[in-house]
């Protein structure tokens, strides 16, 4: 710990990020119950933030330089720039791989396997598939939902189901991805590495994702299949994801395979023409640009943890969480439950894991959870709420393509993989399960706390 930090926890140096939330969590309340479809994403979180350092400067003591200094080290914390520069190769190879057709192929690709009698359990696939590809569940849903909604349309399929499908596989590759900004925010907020938290999360998505494709197969079928058709799509076009996730479990250090991923798209974009060299370059540009509010919130963000930290705002929340914690489990339902009101607090699973990464990292150290476990949670539930609640991204994207013929909340029933990630998960804290990678190398708390 940075020796200029108080040992006393104090709730008033907590006002500044309950500035932060508030004024996000107001602000999107005003604008959706005024009319606005997307309001709590009309609101800059950046913005929110900065009102939350103002304030942390007025209650924090201490004179405005050493302050500042505190602010200033904050943002340029070792994993928050390393964080930072991920979202932004990570926005580069998103975008040069999209503008080669690559997500294009990907979909028609997995549109002509999959079989019209089991279109229902193909749109989760091929959406769990695609977000973990891309990383963004967001996006999954912009380029899958008018497909499904037209499968639906020519079938008996429940628009609403196909709706639930098509988000609960957004949120499977979301939670897994290792491009996702929730994986970044989760793993550099705990200090771990990307495939140890995919191994660890795996465990406990992998038989949610079964048994939401067990109950698909049965509740989900078409009493009338549409017609059977083959989808233009290229393989080669595909490759860039493929290896991207390949090197990245395998243990590749993550700069060199989001250079390496945007290098081959790039490459492959190039031969087939879809853009020059020239337009390269403004496509891996507008990765970065794509990246900016989440790498500014990021940024911003750091420094308020540092300064709420410096007066002892995140020690009074550990200090309070401590009296309701009896052991390592609980502790885990602490972090989870913290990261669930969170979300359903700012309405944004990234946003969530970044406030919280710090306080969870403290539990960890205080009731030695293991930080890989940690960052599995964090990034679970903000993808299980995320996923849920009726006003976020997710679900107002997908059902403002039906034209106003589905609400957030007719859907909300057949988010049948949240419900079952969620079953899962808060079982494998009373059944450790999951937990057989984590047996298998054990943490060096040690040697993590030294390095923090």
């Amino acid at each position: 710990m940075n020796n200029m930090e108080n040992k006393k926890g104090k709730f008033s140096a907590l006002i500044p990020f309950l500035v932060f939330i508030g004024v996000y969590l107001g602000v999107g309340i005003k604008l959706t119950t005024g009319g606005e479809a997307m309001g709590f994403y009309a609101f800059k979180a950046p913005i929110a933030v900065i009102l939350g350092i103002i304030a942390a400067f007025f209650l924090i003591k201490g004179s405005i330089d050493e302050k500042f200094d505190i602010f200033i080290k904050g943002c340029g914390e070792e994993n928050i720039i390393i964080m930072c520069i991920i979202y932004l190769l990570a926005g580069a190879f998103s975008t040069v791989s999209k503008e080669m057709g690559g997500v294009e192929s990907t979909v028609n690709l997995g549109l002509t396997i999959i079989p019209p009698s089991l279109i229902t359990v193909g749109m989760f696939v091929i959406a769990s598939f695609i977000s973990i590809a891309t990383g963004t569940s967001v996006g999954t849903i912009v380029a899958l939902a008018p497909i499904g909604i037209g499968f639906a349309e020519k079938t008996t399929i429940s628009l609403p189901l196909m709706i639930g499908s098509l988000i609960g596989g957004a949120m499977f590759g979301d939670n897994l991805s290792v491009i996702s900004d929730t994986t970044i925010a989760a793993t550099r907020t705990q200090g771990v590495q990307m495939k140890d938290k995919f191994r660890c999360n795996v465990a406990m998505a992998a038989p949610a994702m079964l048994v939401t494709i067990i109950l698909l197969l049965i509740f989900g079928r078409p009493e009338v299949a549409p017609a059977k058709e083959v989808y233009k799509y290229d393989i080669i076009k595909v490759i860039p994801y493929i290896f991207v996730l390949v090197t990245a479990l395998a243990g590749m250090n993550v700069f060199i395979v989001l250079v390496s991923g945007t290098v081959i798209s790039g490459a492959i974009g190039l031969y087939y023409g879809a853009f020059g060299l020239l337009d390269l370059t403004n496509h891996i540009y507008d990765g970065f640009v794509g990246m900016f509010e989440i790498f500014l919130l990021s940024l911003l963000t750091g420094g308020l943890a540092a300064l709420v930290r410096h007066g002892g705002g995140l020690l009074w929340i550990t200090e309070k969480i401590r009296g309701t914690i009896k052991g390592r489990k609980s502790a885990e339902l602490g972090i989870a439950a913290m990261t669930a009101l969170t979300d359903v607090a700012v309405a944004n699973n990234t946003v969530a894991i970044i406030i919280d990464g710090p306080i969870a990292r403290n539990i960890c150290e205080e009731f030695k959870v293991d930080p890989r476990r940690s960052a599995s949670l964090l990034d679970s539930f903000g993808a299980i709420f995320q996923g849920f609640i009726p006003y976020g991204a997710q679900i107002l994207m997908a059902v403002q393509f039906t034209e106003g013929a589905v609400t957030p909340f007719a859907v909300m029933p057949y988010l049948w993989y949240q419900f079952a990630l969620a079953f899962f998960v808060i079982l494998s804290i009373y059944i450790p399960f999951a937990d057989g990678y984590l047996n298998k190398h054990p943490w060096d708390f040690e040697k993590w706390q030294d390095a923090e």
